[in-house]
């Protein structure tokens, strides 16, 4: 991990890593390109066409694209309800029971969540609440079968009260999704189940193919093209955001205990390798204790070369003189977690700005929120927090005014509407409101 001194460089460096980068293309993803398409495309280039593709093509492109991209045969696109039933039966008891209780959680967090219609007949206006109509949430698998983003997505559409919703996420050659993928699946109550990933999901629930319906909206995170198909649909279809790979920081004095230091940011480091996992410490002696705790607990993790490259390329001990300036660092590159591993973390929380979620003492911790804490785990990334929340049931909902004044009313506001007409130059709308006023003094 590297370190940063003082509050000026933390806020210097960590801002100039955030963001998305859609122009860079890694020497081993532009090989795999060539070999796909036949010549160097940008990643621009190589999502539009896969877009293209899918909206002139529709299954034949899936076909072809699961053959060119993942050498699989795709077969049928869509699991089979029979075997979403099933599913259900092959996984583990303590992990059904694991499953229903993230799935209660969220649930009820959510329910908590929901907006209410209102009217104030008074003043004459109101809103109406309404969920879009149908919704596919994407789920990654490439390097693990997230169940967790099925529950995390499916959920808070489903209490939004979306009439439709589906699943895509990308499966082994000639395989089903995980039983367990499919069990959560049917605990988040998604309607079906498709087994494609990529740029070419995406275009497929924005566009529809003969078995793949269009949706209103697609949620969920994924990678590099998933999430480019997502910025590039916009308009088509809905999102929920565009997110990256996943960041934690952790706000820690010389009370915190480093090996929940250490663990929690190795937690995220294996995620990704462009994970960030980020400290932000007072104390030195904490610094160089995590450190080393990181380092002797990394060998001991499955994804460990994965996790090893995250801390090396992107691990980052920031030591500051107080927890002001911690927060500071920490609001200006607005991680998607923040973890308060601090003698009185309550002090903290209403000086966090900007963050997707906010986890307060060292037994909240961020990998309970990952999964059955009850929030949504899909959160703002790349410093998005600056101006956008994670998913939940305002992802999937419509806010519509409603106006509905009186008489009396009306007339009482049509001079100042017809005065800021008039200003604008937009004669029609001032003499729209002024002929009302006219009728009104012939009566």
């Amino acid at each position: 991990m590297k370190r940063i001194l003082g509050l000026s460089e933390a806020k210097k460096a960590l801002s100039a890593q955030r963001g998305f980068d859609f122009d860079t293309v890694p020497s081993h993803v532009q090989k795999r390109i060539v070999e796909i398409f036949g010549e160097p495309l940008t990643l621009h280039q190589v999502v539009q066409r896969v877009i293209e593709q899918v909206r002139t093509q529709g299954d034949a492109a899936l076909r072809d694209l699961a053959k060119r991209v993942d050498g699989m045969d795709l077969g049928e696109t869509e699991v089979p309800r029979q075997a979403i039933e099933e599913a259900e039966r092959q996984v583990p008891q303590a992990l059904r029971d694991a499953i229903r209780t993230s799935a209660e959680r969220i649930r009820r967090f959510h329910e908590a969540t929901m907006p209410k219609e209102w009217m104030d007949k008074k003043a004459g206006y109101g809103r109406l609440v309404n969920a879009v109509g149908s919704v596919g949430c994407y789920v990654p698998g490439g390097t693990a079968p997230y169940l967790s983003t099925v529950l995390m997505t499916a959920i808070p559409a489903r209490v939004a009260g979306v009439e439709t919703v589906v699943v895509c996420t990308p499966a082994a050659q000639g395989k089903l999704p995980s039983p367990a993928v499919l069990a959560a699946a049917k605990a988040a109550g998604a309607d079906r189940v498709f087994c494609i990933g990529g740029a070419q999901a995406v275009a497929a629930l924005a566009y529809g193919t003969e078995s793949v319906p269009k949706v209103d909206m697609v949620c969920g995170p994924g990678n590099i093209f998933v999430t480019l198909a997502k910025k590039l649909l916009y308009g088509v279809v809905g999102i929920d955001g565009l997110y990256g790979p996943t960041e934690t920081l952790v706000v820690a004095d010389e009370t915190a205990h480093p090996t929940l230091c250490a663990a929690d940011l190795l937690a995220q480091a294996e995620h990704d390798v462009m994970a960030m996992p980020v400290l932000v410490t007072t104390s030195e002696a904490l610094a160089s204790t995590v450190e080393k705790e990181a380092e002797a607990r990394l060998r001991r993790l499955e994804r460990s070369k994965i996790a090893g490259a995250s801390m090396e390329s992107r691990g980052t001990v920031v030591l500051v003189r107080d927890l002001d300036e911690a927060m500071e660092v920490a609001n200006a590159f607005a991680p998607e977690h923040i973890s308060l591993m601090v003698r009185d973390p309550w002090k903290l929380v209403p000086k966090v700005r900007n963050a997707g979620a906010v986890f307060v003492g060292e037994f909240s911790h961020e990998v309970l929120g990952d999964y059955v804490a009850g929030p949504s785990h899909v959160m703002p990334t790349g410093g998005t927090a600056r101006f956008s929340s994670g998913l939940g049931v305002h992802s999937f909902l419509k806010y519509t005014p409603v106006v509905a004044l009186d008489r009396a009313t009306a007339l009482s506001l049509t001079p100042a509407a017809s005065a800021l007409g008039r200003a604008e130059g937009l004669t029609g709308h001032a003499e729209a409101a002024e002929v009302r006023l006219e009728l009104s003094e012939e009566e």
